[in-house]
Formats: structure tokens, C-alpha cells, sequence
């Protein structure tokens, strides 16, 4: 099958694919005389694997340590046990950050009624304030992004 035929079975974009090439998780595919790629089943068992990862919110390092575990079965799997472990503190850590956050957004927005011109919304006069460099009433994950992945 082409590449858009992979992509049509696994509900993953033509250029994440590509990407996902790069990058060494899927291998080279076979190439017909017309130099397209050809993908076989291997291809969309092995992608539905990294798209079940990423919908986990798995770095590709670790995607690509449960691939290689996944490749020697005789492995021990209490390493892929330590990897899930790990992630699962790395959810936990950032769910502590959502919570602050939104501790912090529910705090600005007490700041407003909403009533009134933007002249005088506390939201945004307080947005205008100069960061408190000891941390003062705002938590840090207040002032910092909690981004969607954790990093390795």
C-alpha cells in the first residue's frame, strides 16, 4: 500500500508518518519501480502501537524504548513497567500544575465583576503588574507554561 493508504487505515497525517520515518521509529519501507514508498501490514501494526503512545502523551523516547522492547520480546519487561511508572509521575506532577494554575486563574478572576469598561477590569490591571520575583501570592506555574508533553 502507498502512503496515503497507511494513512487513510491508521488515522495518522501523511507528513507524521514521514516524520515518524525520520525519526526511526517506523523503518524504511520497500519502494516499486516508481520509487513510491510501499507500506505493509507491519507498517500499520507498528504505527497503531506509536499512535496508541502518543495518545498516552509519550515522549518519542519513550515510544521508541517501548518499541525497542517491543522488538526483543526476551527482554525484561520490568523495564517497561519503570518506564510506565515514570510517565505516570510525570501526569501526576503535571496535573499538581493544572491544579495550581487554575488556583490561579479562579484568583484573577475574582479580581473582575464584569461590569463596566476594561478601564477598570481587575483582570487586566493585574496582568499588567510586574512579575513578584519571591513568589509572593501568585504560584509559579502561574507565571510559567505548563506545556501539553513532559521533556527527556
Amino acid at each position: 500500500m502507498k502512503i496515503g493508504e497507511l494513512a487513510r487505515r491508521t488515522g495518522c497525517q501523511v507528513e507524521t508518518i514521514r516524520y515518524y520515518e525520520r525519526e526511526g521509529l517506523l523503518p524504511e519501507p520497500a519502494r516499486s519501480r516508481g520509487n513510491y514508498r510501499l507500506y505493509g501490514s507491519a507498517h500499520v501494526e507498528r504505527l497503531t502501537f506509536i499512535r496508541h503512545c502518543r495518545a498516552l502523551d509519550m515522549t518519542l523516547g519513550e515510544i521508541r524504548t517501548l518499541l525497542m522492547h517491543r522488538d526483543h520480546p526476551e527482554r525484561d519487561c520490568a523495564e517497561v513497567d519503570a518506564l510506565i511508572d515514570a510517565h505516570i509521575g510525570h501526569v501526576e506532577s503535571r496535573l499538581a500544575q493544572l491544579e495550581s494554575l487554575r488556583g490561579a486563574l479562579l484568583e484573577l478572576r475574582a479580581r473582575c465583576r464584569g461590569d463596566g469598561g476594561t478601564q477598570d477590569c481587575g483582570i487586566l490591571r493585574e496582568l499588567a503588574q510586574p512579575a513578584d520575583e519571591e513568589g509572593g501570592d501568585a504560584p509559579p506555574s502561574a507565571v510559567e507554561h505548563i506545556g501539553g508533553t513532559h521533556s527527556h
